[in-house]
């Protein structure tokens, strides 16, 4: 591959980007608006769960938060079933990131997530999903 190509490629992975924060930009709705009022008004902190590749999203997500001034902690959702939900505070706030929202892990920790914090969120790509049902 010669360096115009690669050049190229670069350039078409940019705009690639650029369009899908042009879809997500116009996917913000009242949900997103909600999501920040209950995490902006947590008493406690943000606890982030997933599993696969969700899992390392999550963990960049503490990372940030967490340099931005939001206590943040992550629970991997396979260690949450056996036994890390004690992590979970009422005051805290749990957003979940599943695509699916329907993977096994997820649906068998949904109500606990529910259960055992003041608020659960879900950052799903599937509206649908059973982890959305579950989620405020």
């Amino acid at each position: 591959m010669n360096q115009p190509d690669i050049l190229q490629l670069a350039k078409n992975a940019i705009d690639i980007e650029i369009s899908e924060l042009e879809n997500l930009k116009n996917r913000l709705s009242e949900d997103f608006l909600k999501a920040v009022e209950i995490i902006n008004s947590a008493k406690g902190k943000l606890i982030i769960v997933g599993i696969g590749k969700s899992a390392h999203v999550g963990n960049k997500i503490v990372a940030t938060l967490n340099s931005t001034g939001t206590p943040s902690q992550f629970l991997h959702a396979s260690e949450a079933i056996h036994g890390d939900l004690g992590v979970i505070q009422k005051t805290d706030v749990v957003l979940c990131i599943s695509n699916s929202g329907n993977s096994p892990e997820i649906v068998n920790l949904a109500p606990f997530l529910k259960e055992y914090s003041s608020a659960l969120i879900a950052m799903t790509g599937n509206p649908n999903s059973k982890l959305a049902e579950f989620s405020d």
